[in-house]
């Protein structure tokens, strides 16, 4: 997939104030780095999501998130490029990961303001009524249909 680009000021507040100091160069932006990656790397294990040698790293200057390890399928891979990137403060997320079960690859949309998963739905699939497919597609980070937001980035499988 390469590198995969999101909305900076949108996403799950994970980073705080380690962002700021991740931006400037120096041992506190080192540390601030490693402490980013950190809390994106143990916010994928709480959506229960796993690969094997699972590393994150986050570049504060350039906004932009690494990922390393092999994901059991194609699925599994997205969910965390997804946890990584829906994480306000990241730009970019650049895809160093594997699969052990290769498969089709999803589409990815930007939620804008006004969409719906039947809207999303009803423009990819034609059909309003699939929005449980991409509900479903994007769980454990959706635990509701209705709670999406501008800026967040969703899988769309293939249909």
């Amino acid at each position: 997939m390469g590198i995969l680009d999101f909305v900076k000021e949108a996403g799950e507040a994970l980073l705080g104030s380690q962002a700021q100091a991740a931006a400037a160069p120096g041992p506190d932006a080192d540390v601030a780095n490693r402490n980013a990656a950190d809390a994106i790397e143990a916010y994928i294990k709480t959506q229960r999501l796993d690969a094997t040698g699972l590393t994150v790293t986050f570049d504060g200057a350039s906004r932009t998130v690494s990922v390393f390890g092999v994901a059991p399928d194609q699925a599994t891979k997205e969910k965390i490029l997804l946890c990584c990137g829906n994480v306000k403060g990241v730009e970019k997320v650049d895809d160093r990961m594997s699969v052990s079960t290769a498969s089709t690859e999803a589409t990815f949309h930007t939620v804008e303001k006004g969409d719906t998963l039947s809207a999303i739905s009803k423009k990819v699939y034609g059909d309003a009524n699939r929005y449980n497919v991409i509900f479903e597609a994007n769980k454990p980070m959706l635990s509701s249909p209705d709670r999406i937001y501008p800026g967040q980035v969703l899988r769309i499988p293939v249909a």
